[in-house]
């Protein structure tokens, strides 16, 4: 999300989820690998399949979605989310490639071979991020709730209420399914959670806090924060990266140190 970075929120973005992180083991991380990311891309949503990345971008007049060349971050499909939009989270489900949009209650259908725009569809409140299981979509909408939608109808059929420590979890963003879990960065942090999406509870943190840039290097260093997880399942690879990085990571997470 977006460019209102005003101090209330970034005091319970930081605050809330933090304050009794103690009980939920920290993760850490290496860098296998680092590739080429557009510093234009205000990226919201991000995704991993068949050998591509699929991202979606945000700012109204500037959103898109896009296929992108893992290797070398070179744009090779690219479509403007319809006026006046603001991009958000994107996921493929069969054919298509489903974006939000933030504040217009609407999200788009798009074919995913062309990216033409095929539909459109409404919903309430804000659109954040959305991935998949494969028989589900989840959608995050910046409260502490994440909705689960009927991937043909796109209709709610559920929903998972986060906690942390037992304490609502807000500013949920951008969304992925690993290996049974919801990655989901929190806005304006530099942590992911990873939920359990049967109980809702968050079960780890990952601390991605070395890999921002320096603020000295991005246009905008208080809204170009953390965002953007895409997981490829075949080789187990994960990725992420941050609105208007230059680079895109592949991690491997370090299980937490515990204390003797």
């Amino acid at each position: 999300m977006k460019t209102l970075a005003a101090i209330a929120a970034l005091a319970i973005a930081l605050v809330a989820p933090l304050q009794a992180q103690d009980s939920i083991p920290v993760y850490g991380y290496h860098v296998v690998r680092s590739y080429p990311h557009d510093t234009k891309a205000y990226t919201e949503g991000l995704l991993y399949l068949d050998g591509h990345l699929y991202e979606s971008t945000g700012q109204v007049g500037s959103s898109t979605v896009r296929k992108v060349d893992l290797q070398t971050g070179k744009v090779l499909q690219s479509a403007p989310t319809p006026w006046p939009d603001y991009g958000e989270g994107i996921a493929v489900w069969k054919d298509k490639l489903i974006q939000l949009s933030w504040q217009n209650h609407e999200g788009f259908v798009y074919d995913l071979a062309t990216l033409k725009p095929q539909a459109r569809f409404p919903y309430a409140g804000e659109g954040w991020a959305l991935t998949s299981d494969g028989t589900r979509l989840y959608m995050s909408d910046g409260t502490p709730t994440i909705r689960i939608l009927d991937p043909d109808t796109l209709q709610q059929t559920g929903q998972i209420d986060v906690t942390a420590d037992g304490q609502p979890l807000a500013n949920i963003n951008e969304l992925e399914w690993v290996k049974g879990q919801i990655y989901a960065n929190v806005w304006l942090t530099t942590r992911i959670a990873r939920i359990d999406p049967a109980s809702g509870k968050v079960v780890g943190w990952i601390e991605l806090g070395g890999l921002v840039p320096p603020a000295s290097t991005l246009a905008d260093p208080v809204n170009d924060v953390l965002n953007g997880i895409a997981y490829d399942a075949q080789h187990d690879r994960l990725f992420v990266t941050g609105k208007c990085w230059p680079k895109l990571y592949e991690i491997k997470l370090v299980p937490p140190k515990h204390a003797h």
